[in-house]
Parts: C-alpha cells; structure tokens; sequence
C-alpha cells in the first residue's frame, strides 16, 4: 500500500505560479510511476503529466507543455508539479497518483493509488 498526500494548492492571480507537492508513504520502495490529474468542475479528470521512477521520463498533456513541469525526489517520496503562467481554465482539483512499475501511463484507470487531491483556483 502507498499512501499519497498532495499540498501546494490554493488561490492564484492568472499568470502567477504554484508548486504542487506529492508526498508518499508505504511501501515506495518499488519502482513506481507518479502523474498528477486534475478535475475542474463539470469535466471529467484529465491527465496533466507523469514521470518515471528515475525521474529519467516525463510526460505532458499536449496543452500543457512549456508551462507545468513535473519532477521528483525519491530520497523524499516526494513529487512535485511546478506550474506556471496559470490560467483561469486550470482550475480544478489537482490528484497525485502512483502506478506500480516502469512504464508511464496517462490513463487514470492504470494507476493503483490516488491522493485527496488539492484545490488550486487561478483568479482572472
């Protein structure tokens, strides 16, 4: 089991920064695929990006290229989403999620273990 708690959310002016923070706990020392999603509201979860186990191999959605980054420090358990030049569309609930092995999937149904997420509101 890995249990995984998102922070860093909040209120944001449009074109500001936030860093998300994952912090995981369990069982993480098997290799483990970590993306993020996000949900606004009315939609259905999206995939925002994911990173291999080595941090080696990222993965973005199209439309959020050159804006979020994603990374991770395995010392810490610990996965981060730098996003920036926020958007009024970004908006929603921001979930970490963790699938057990190498390869990195950008369904949401391949991955095994989900936080509560964090609410991150861009204001226009």
């Amino acid at each position: 089991q890995v249990q995984l708690v998102e922070s860093g959310g909040g209120l944001v002016q449009a074109g500001g920064s936030l860093r998300l923070s994952c912090a995981a706990s369990g069982r993480t020392v098997s290799p483990y695929t970590m993306g993020w999603f996000r949900q606004a509201p009315g939609k259905e979860r999206e995939f925002v990006a994911a990173i291999s186990w080595t941090g080696g191999r990222t993965n973005y959605a199209d439309s959020l290229k050159g804006r979020f980054t994603i990374s991770r420090d395995n010392a810490k358990a610990t996965v981060y989403l730098q996003m920036n030049s926020l958007k009024a569309e970004d908006t929603a609930v921001y979930y970490c999620a963790a699938d057990q092995g190498t390869v990195i999937f950008t369904t949401e149904r391949m991955y095994d273990y989900w936080g509560q997420g964090t609410q991150v509101t861009v204001s226009s």
